[in-house]
């Protein structure tokens, strides 16, 4: 029998995509730790800059600002200029972020260092997602979109759980996870300089068009308000989960702290890998059912002030917010004329960043009124009766749809 015989130019060709591949996964799981590390620090700049939870919620939220910058002013350049470019713009975004944190001694500092991790991520989320399907060789074509969604929300996982480790068992707590990040930050510009350009430069640079076409809109209302539910547990976890530890449970371990974000963002990754072939109207209302349950368990776990019940907390609502976010971005798409699909996908993400931001910022409001404890309950109910109201909506939808088949036939 013969053997396919290959060039010396294929063969490298072919190892330089399969590095490729591997280069910028890394590359994008590392910028996106750099997002989420300073999480269970929050709770000792507070102590050393003199700041309540509502300061602590702004410092947060202002990441989002980057993030939408990025996203509608700069989201459609790599398909211009090229990926790498971007990316490169990217890491040193995420490098200058860190710079910031290694050098805050005031608010305001950490409010810049926010403002630039948002923008390394935003740039990220849109172009590394693409640049690593693209980079994909053969045998991974199908399954590099679950790479992807690995290397950005488990990076967003891995920030805290690294970060609380380094905080609370190393020296230095406010300053070694950003030595350690600068590393991977270069590091993670080598690699995406080494990586060989997946784009082929045919787009036009311009600003990123936000629109949903009318017939669109239901479905679009339904899956965006489940977005914005669970991307608002999410931005509670990231802000607060350390105050709740410290101030309301009582324990003040910053791994711990880390580790309860972590299995939030571990949970959601692990939902939206295993969750791809339900239909999206059921694992949107599933979703929001779980979300729900969430809820319930975090308010029950601070009246109470259980550990275990923030944990499962986190865990639960991770599992809600990973099925009916992407899910539910399916279920747009699915609805979307092809020509439409970049710009009705950005406007969901614009829902689900400004859910990451504002509501938490309105946790910080209630805990300045009331006090923490009764700030997170509060907003515990009002993402329950909002994830409420989302399931009803689809179960509305779906009955809605099954008689107009009934009819038809």
């Amino acid at each position: 029998m013969g053997h396919t015989r290959r060039e010396p130019g294929q063969s490298s060709t072919v190892t330089r995509r399969r590095y490729g591949f591997a280069l910028l996964t890394y590359a994008f799981a590392a910028i996106m730790i750099g997002t989420t590390l300073p999480t269970p620090m929050y709770a000792i700049y507070a102590d050393e800059f003199h700041f309540s939870v509502l300061t602590t919620t702004v410092i947060y939220a202002t990441y989002a600002v980057g993030v939408l910058f990025a996203l509608l002013t700069l989201g459609r350049w790599s398909d211009a200029v090229g990926r790498r470019p971007m990316l490169l713009a990217g890491t040193i975004a995420a490098l200058a972020s860190a710079i910031m944190f290694l050098a805050a001694d005031s608010v305001p500092l950490l409010l810049v260092g926010r403002v630039l991790s948002g923008l390394s991520a935003g740039i990220f989320t849109g172009t590394a997602t693409v640049a690593v399907i693209e980079a994909a060789p053969e045998e991974w074509r199908s399954r590099a979109a679950a790479v992807a969604t690995v290397a950005n929300v488990g990076g967003l996982g891995l920030g805290p759980l690294l970060a609380g480790l380094l905080v609370q068992y190393a020296p230095d707590p406010l300053r070694l996870a950003f030595v350690v990040h600068i590393v991977m930050v270069v590091l993670a510009a080598a690699a995406v300089a080494i990586a060989p350009e997946t784009s082929e430069k045919t787009g036009r640079i311009g600003l990123q068009r936000l629109s949903v076409p009318p017939q669109v809109r239901s479905v679009f209302t339904t899956a965006a308000t489940a977005a914005f539910a669970g991307f608002a547990v999410m931005g509670l976890f990231s802000a607060v989960a350390p105050s709740f530890l410290a101030k309301v449970i009582g324990i003040s371990n910053h791994a711990v702290a880390g580790t309860i974000v972590c299995t939030l963002f571990a949970a959601s990754a692990v939902t939206q890998l295993v969750g791809g072939r339900i239909p999206p109207p059921r694992a949107v209302a599933v979703g929001c059912a779980i979300l729900v349950i969430g809820m319930v368990i975090l308010a029950v776990a601070l009246h109470v002030s259980s550990l275990v019940g923030l944990i499962a907390a986190a865990v639960v609502a991770g599992v809600g917010q990973g099925m009916s976010f992407g899910r539910g971005l399916a279920a747009v798409i699915e609805r979307t004329p092809p020509d439409r699909r970049a710009e009705v996908s950005s406007t969901y993400f614009v829902v689900a960043y400004v859910a990451i931001s504002l509501p938490v910022i309105g946790e910080g409001f209630a805990s300045r009124a009331w006090g923490l404890r009764t700030g997170g309950l509060a907003f515990a109910v009002a993402i329950a009766v909002l994830a409420v109201i989302c399931l009803a909506a689809v179960l509305i939808q779906e009955s809605r749809e099954r008689r107009l088949t009934w009819v038809r036939q």
